[in-house]
């Protein structure tokens, strides 16, 4: 995949403190990883609940739960971070 591949990132609501909404604080290290890698971010939200998904010329690559992300930081120590950047540098 090139350098500057285009890459959605759909995530659904999750709960917190007794509260369901969309939230992004759990999407910080993703997108950080991704940029690094040269990688464009779109967020999108979805109605699917705890989960992400990444999307890269229509074709889903990787999706996990949002709760297993770390919460903030820069995405360099989450595996779950290294694994989508994988996903979306293989994706074709």
């Amino acid at each position: 995949m090139p350098k500057n591949a285009k890459v959605t990132v759909r995530y659904g609501p999750y709960e917190s403190c007794g509260l369901v909404e969309h939230r992004t604080f759990r999407l910080e290290g993703l997108q950080a990883a991704l940029r690094q890698h040269g990688h464009q971010c779109v967020l999108e939200e979805t109605g699917d609940w705890n989960t992400v998904e990444l999307v890269v010329n229509g074709e889903r690559v990787f999706t996990c739960s949002i709760k297993q992300l770390e919460f903030g930081g820069d995405g360099e120590l989450d595996p779950l971070c290294q694994e989508a950047v994988i996903a979306v540098e293989n994706a074709y």
